[in-house]
């Protein structure tokens, strides 16, 4: 039987949808497969399902969701009663649960659904699905001991109907008042109770949400800016001189159609970056003329300008009234929900209480989210030079929301806030000399160009590069470069591990990692691996991206390089050295090259099991491995896949990822002393956010390694801050 959780509450309004995305994510972390189930919905599209069903590639068929609509319901409800009602309901869920690992359950709504007792119901049903309930209770317009008594009672009432209640949130709940809410109810009930705060971001919506709610014109805007959240709005009457000093950050700009003056003013100041406004939205049913728009395209193109015919004070009073939402077309809300979920409920006791056995499977969803949880444990401190690449910014973001790593972004101070700010994202930058002293992620901006490290970065580099002639007045020029100035920041101890390359060449990346960090002492050459997260198990290929022809000695050593790259991220190394020929059945120089270096894995390292030379099908297929390699303890059950060269590495991790549809995460990279990975130029987000948390886990290894403690889970040492600003 699935193990199952209800999410459920007390009445609207409630934000419930944050807290099931965090335990989708929490189940997903340790079941390959977990289903969804919606015993009652309203007619139309379900954005919270479409989310998690996009966010985490269910596959469920789409029928199996829902139990039934609420007017079904109600229908049979009057007709046949509450125990006809059950019974259906509980037959369309283990039609789902028989399939699934475990099973999330989202509860009614209280929105217009025409039940009585419908806490009653959503008690019943959990009771009846065999599931955990997590019941949430809005926290908005509550004082901290109104809220609590809210709690409790939340609480009594499904516990004293027979619910297994695993753990009770408060949610959104006023800033100033978390705290007080949290310490009221400390100890009072026998399960844990996790307060979750208002978080701006989440509550306001998008320039896209604005244009759905009100059926607003576009006259202007790309997808970008129309993603940018509405944190405020401000309405335009007064004269320009009067008016931009009105303009927040974020704001939306509402003005009548014919001020084309306060238009023009709106966008002038958004790109001079002070401030970053959301948009303009013009009433009256006016639009300005072709020449103040045209302005308007060259001043700020990306910046959405809409239209409504409704004069502004009826515009105001529906404007009030649209909210965020969670959808598939707000990736970032559903970053930001993930990371308020994460630094307010302890996951992993909220992870024993669901009681979901971790699968024995690794499917691709699985290993990623291991990657932000290891990350996150021992938090450490990551260099990005590309500092002002969009990609990047929007990975910081993701990165600092889900406590992944503390960063430096490497560039211009002025131009990285100001395309933060236009592009509306919330990095809680760090002034130069601030401390940071909070309990979650922190990032900073440094300017190798006047900052105070420069004159000892080129001492050093100087110092290092002697022999090849390089000076002090040239290294003083050269440490400005990003990725040297990047690279000398993990080399001092000033960062754990540096991420570039979305905008820079491998070339540029390893350049200043090969003369500045160098080699392990026990590594030959530094390689690369892939981790193939196939649809259930992880591979590992090495190496498809540094080492073009290696000898069969490099190639041992890249083998048991991967092997122990294998090993720290959670795969059990064993060896495929890859060939065209099985075993004994071919010779030639590079079957004979991939023999020698099996030899030689097998004397370095007698612990690793290891076969070669092997051909592919062979390695992976265990039906294959019965006829070529009978009696192999890696033929069949491979892992760890070794190519003899780059021109076959590369091309097949390409052709499996293409025609597999494998999530290939990489490269990453070995054998240097600190950890340094290249990004792909055409890397995604998602990509990037990966490659970060990879080189974090990485940095954990080293100082594990070096016998260092790590710090406190969640925390920061204070380390890297002090270091930068000195």
């Amino acid at each position: 039987m699935a193990r199952s959780v209800y999410v459920t509450g007390i009445g609207r309004g409630d934000g419930r949808q944050v807290v099931e995305l965090g335990v989708m994510e929490l189940l997903s972390r340790r079941s390959g497969r977990v289903g969804v189930f919606r015993p009652l919905a309203h007619d139309g599209p379900d954005p919270i399902y479409d989310l998690l069903r996009s966010r985490y590639r269910l596959s469920q068929p789409a029928g199996t969701v829902v139990g039934l609509g609420y007017d079904e319901a109600a229908a049979v409800l009057a007709e046949k009663g509450t125990d006809e009602l059950v019974s259906h309901l509980v037959g369309r869920f283990h039609t789902v649960a028989r399939d699934y690992e475990a099973v999330l359950v989202l509860g009614t709504d209280y929105a217009d659904t025409g039940l009585p007792a419908e806490l009653a119901l959503n008690a019943r049903l959990a009771n009846e699905f065999g599931a955990s309930v997590l019941p949430v209770v809005a926290g908005t317009d509550h004082e901290p001991d109104a809220l609590a008594a809210e709690v409790r009672n939340a609480h009594h009432a499904y516990a004293s109907l027979g619910c297994d209640v695993i753990a009770m949130l408060a949610n959104r709940v006023p800033d100033g008042h978390a705290a007080e809410v949290a310490r009221v109810l400390g100890g009072q009930l026998p399960v844990p109770v996790y307060v979750l705060p208002e978080d701006p971001a989440l509550a306001a919506p998008t320039v896209s949400q604005v244009v759905d709610a009100l059926g607003a014109e576009v006259l202007q805007g790309d997808p970008d800016g129309l993603a940018r959240d509405v944190r405020g709005f401000v309405f335009g009457g007064a004269t320009l001189p009067t008016f931009l000093p009105a303009l927040t950050e974020g704001c939306m700009v509402i003005t009548p159609g014919d001020r084309a003056d306060l238009v023009v003013g709106s966008l002038a100041a958004h790109a001079a970056g002070s401030p970053a406004i959301a948009g303009v939205l013009l009433t009256t049913d006016r639009r300005p003329g072709e020449e103040t728009m045209a302005l308007a395209a060259r001043l700020s193109p990306g910046t959405p300008v809409l239209a409504v015919s409704a004069g502004s004070f009826p515009t105001a009073a529906e404007l009030m009234a649209v909210e965020g939402r969670l959808t598939t077309a707000t990736p970032r809300k559903a970053e930001i929900a993930l990371g308020l979920f994460e630094s307010h409920v302890d996951t992993g006791r909220l992870a024993q209480r669901l009681s979901v056995v971790r699968s024995g499977r690794v499917t691709p969803m699985m290993f990623e989210h291991e990657l932000i949880e290891r990350s996150r444990s021992d938090r450490r401190h990551i260099v990005l030079p590309e500092g002002s690449e969009e990609r990047v910014l929007r990975a910081a973001e993701v990165l600092l929301r889900r406590g992944v790593c503390d960063l430096t972004l490497l560039g211009d101070e002025t131009a990285i806030r100001k395309r933060v700010a236009e592009l509306g994202l919330d990095l809680g930058l760090l002034e130069p000399d601030e401390v940071f002293e909070g309990p979650g992620a922190s990032a900073r901006v440094v300017n190798p160009e006047d900052s105070p490290l420069r004159e000892r970065f080129a001492e050093l580099y100087a110092k290092l590069r002697a022999h090849k002639g390089v000076t002090y007045e040239l290294a003083y020029d050269l440490v400005t470069d990003v990725s040297y100035f990047g690279t000398l920041m993990v080399q001092e101890g000033l960062a754990d591990g540096m991420v570039s390359g979305a905008a820079h060449s491998t070339a540029a990346t390893l350049r200043p990692a090969f003369e500045i960090i160098r080699t392990k002492p026990e590594a030959e050459i530094v390689s690369s691996v892939f981790f193939m997260c196939l649809a259930e198990k992880v591979l590992v290929y090495g190496d498809c991206a540094v080492n073009p022809d290696p000898d069969a000695e490099q190639l041992a050593d890249i083998a048991v390089q991967s092997a122990t790259t294998a090993a720290q991220f959670g795969v059990e190394p064993r060896i495929a050295m890859l060939s065209y020929s099985t075993g004994t059945s071919g010779s030639g120089a590079d079957v004979d090259k991939v023999r020698r270096a099996t030899e030689l894995v097998r004397e370095r390292r007698p612990d690793l099991p290891v076969e070669g030379p092997i051909q592919y099908d062979a390695a992976v297929e265990p039906s294959v491995a019965a006829t070529k390699l009978p009696g192999s303890e890696v033929a069949g059950r491979a892992t760890v896949l070794v190519f003899p060269d780059l021109n076959t590495g590369n091309n097949t991790y390409k052709a499996v990822q293409r025609s597999a549809g494998a999530v290939a995460v990489g490269p990453v990279l070995q054998g240097l002393r600190k950890p340094v990975n290249d990004l792909s130029r055409g890397a995604l987000v998602p990509d990037i956010v990966t490659t970060v948390a990879i080189t974090a886990i990485q940095a954990q290894q080293d100082r594990h390694a070096r016998g260092v403690p790590p710090s406190d889970p969640g925390g920061s040492d204070g380390r890297t801050e002090k270091a930068v600003n000195s």
